[in-house]
């Protein structure tokens, strides 16, 4: 067939495919109008697993899964965009690996508020500027976020989704490496690069601030200093790559956690989220988790942090597999209660990635 008829026939194929994806949209409002008048939430984080989870089983190629998980991320986020105009906050500001994570699970057709601190996060969604956030929880290499699980204590939001970001950290600077003395970053991103930066830049200052993104910034405007940031950041910023990919370890990955006012309903593969206190006497933990072996309830992480109230008094963080609303999990929940001073659950959500 000559290369001709085969562009007449990707014309043909593509007007197919935009009047299949207008035919879509216009389900997609008739949704929100029901989601509307029945007062359910316009982001429905189990419908959007079953839509994501379907893509291997009816997926015969050439396209690869995750070619095709991208475009319909899109299309779902083109399609909330018509159910109802979303904004979505998130630790900003532009160009964070947060923002990267929030368009990772939104998409380009919702609009963002990028907020100065994780608490902000919680803030705006609560007072009902942001429909949703998105905060980071934890990292492959450096272990939980602690200023995310201390705002989880005072809050009233749900975790209602989750978001994994495989993370890869670059160098950024319009110097060359040799004139570097300065380098700014997060303290969680040094962290996470320590190795590289003892081995390539020993005689650097490491300067810790609020984002990698206001790493970039400062970068940028001072001469002989760095930032560790995002691709993304290097071209907002217009900064040269000096290095990429540094961080220590290659499988980096973060964890972020989208809040909300509503828990996820079942999808059959889910994740709780939980916090309690314990009464102070020995063996205390050992009894908070005995429910969990005695219903078979998975207790995939465990964290603890100061309570802040009272000295030497900690709560604890937890993750088990299942959804709140599943009888064995429900039963571990309720033997838990009896046992522990203080228990939240924070949120049902599936696992998805």
């Amino acid at each position: 067939m000559s290369l001709e008829r085969l562009r007449k026939k990707i014309d043909f194929l593509d007007q197919k495919l935009i009047d299949l994806l207008n035919l879509r949209a216009a389900v997609t409002k008739e949704i929100g109008k029901i989601k509307i008048r029945s007062g359910k939430s316009i982001y429905a984080p189990e419908r959007e697993a079953q839509v994501i989870t379907r893509i291997p089983r009816i997926n015969k190629g050439p396209l690869d899964n995750g070619a095709l998980e991208a475009i319909y991320r899109e299309v779902m986020s083109a399609s909330l965009a018509l159910e109802k105009p979303l904004k979505i906050s998130y630790l900003g500001p532009q160009a964070t690996f947060t923002n990267l994570a929030a368009v990772k699970k939104f998409g380009s057709q919702v609009s963002y508020l990028p907020c100065n601190s994780i608490a902000d996060v919680f803030l705006e969604v609560e007072k009902g500027n942001a429909d949703y956030g998105v905060v980071p929880i934890e990292n492959s290499i450096e272990g939980a976020v602690s200023h995310t699980l201390d705002v989880f204590v005072d809050s009233e939001l749900k975790i209602c989704s989750q978001v994994i970001l495989e993370v890869t950290h670059n160098l950024l600077s319009n110097c060359a490496k040799r004139e570097i003395r300065t380098v700014y970053s997060n303290p969680y991103v040094f962290g996470q690069c320590r190795i590289w930066l003892q081995k390539n830049l020993p005689c650097a200052k490491l300067s810790d601030v609020s984002s990698t993104t206001r790493a970039a910034e400062l970068a940028k405007k001072e001469k002989n200093s760095a930032a560790i940031a995002s691709l993304l950041a290097s071209k907002v910023y217009g900064l040269k790559v000096l290095s990429s990919a540094i961080q220590d370890l290659s499988h980096n990955a973060t964890r972020f956690l989208v809040i909300g006012r509503n828990i996820a309903e079942r999808t059959g593969k889910d994740k709780t989220s939980l916090l309690f206190s314990i009464k102070d006497r020995v063996g205390a933990l050992y009894d908070m988790l005995l429910p969990f072996r005695k219903y078979g309830v998975n207790l995939t992480k465990i964290e603890s942090r100061p309570s802040k109230r009272k000295a030497w008094e900690y709560y604890f963080f937890a993750d088990i597999l299942g959804h709140q609303d599943d009888l064995p999990v429900k039963k571990a929940l309720r033997a838990l209660e009896h046992k522990c001073n203080y228990l939240k659950i924070l949120g049902s959500y599936p696992i998805g990635e």
